[in-house]
């Protein structure tokens, strides 16, 4: 197996390298202690620098916020481009919201083999929903090999990458929405009379076994919203007031305000 480097030990990096775990995998951070924590965890070794990150690894991954990827993709771009002249350079994987592949190019060299991924934060469990471009440098193996990586954070879709910050506002952003929801599914049954570690485990395991229901059938999810609601009963009196609050209006308005804000970041 390739060797991975990755740039950065946040909540996204460390998820993502815990999936290879048992992979050659070395880690660096502006953090150092984080970076030992995260290695610690992973049985990974800590290195000095980006740069060296870049000279040791066949697979880079530039786990750092957009806001910061400029000034680690300038430091970095000579050690990729000298490697690029001699054995090859490696391939990096960015998951950074709104940075094209042909922006991380422009700063890291037009010749860079680059992959774009897009994950979100399930893939700490293994569940997450991982959306996959690469640039035409990118080889079939090395796609390959970053989607055999990728497998145990969760599901890997191979995507155009015009999609990307769609996908982000989505899937990227969409754990946060569906938590709120569950926050306030709680709160409505802790409104209605139940304990709150009641009304939290029950509003978890609705979401859960809903979106289980959407998988494992294939159908709709009008159809199975029909499915639970009778005439005259609890569950199209609780829609209706779903819908005098716009409730779809302003879900369809959270993604397509962070779909907007991911092309901003780039």
């Amino acid at each position: 197996m390739s060797i991975i480097s990755c740039i950065g030990s946040g909540n996204m990096g460390f998820a993502l390298m815990s999936a290879a775990k048992g992979a050659d995998i070395y880690i660096t951070d502006a953090d150092s202690e984080k970076a030992k924590s995260a290695a610690a965890s992973l049985e990974a070794k800590v290195l000095s620098s980006n740069i060296e990150a870049v000279e040791k690894g066949d697979i880079i991954f530039l786990a750092v916020k957009p806001q910061v990827l400029q000034l680690v993709l300038a430091e970095i771009a000579p050690a990729a481009n000298k490697k690029l002249t001699s054995s090859g350079a490696p391939v990096f994987v960015s998951m950074a919201a709104g940075w094209s592949i042909a922006k991380i190019q422009g700063v890291i060299g037009a010749k860079i083999p680059v992959a774009r991924i897009m994950p979100n934060t399930p893939a700490l469990i293994g569940k997450g929903m991982i959306a996959l471009s690469v640039s035409p440098e990118v080889s079939p193996q090395s796609v390959s090999e970053i989607e055999k990586i990728l497998s145990g954070a969760g599901i890997i879709d191979k995507v155009d990458e015009r999609l990307m910050d769609a996908v982000t506002g989505l899937s990227g952003s969409g754990p946060a929405f569906v938590y709120l929801f569950i926050e306030a599914l709680s709160d409505g049954g802790v409104r209605a009379g139940l304990p709150r570690d009641k009304a939290l485990r029950y509003a978890a395991q609705t979401v859960l076994g809903a979106a289980a229901m959407v998988q494992e059938t294939g159908k709709h999810p009008g159809e199975l919203k029909d499915m639970v609601t009778s005439p005259g009963g609890t569950t199209i009196a609780g829609i209706a007031a779903l819908e005098d609050g716009a409730f779809r209006s302003t879900v369809i308005k959270a993604v397509e305000a962070a779909w907007k804000r991911s092309i901003e970041l780039g």
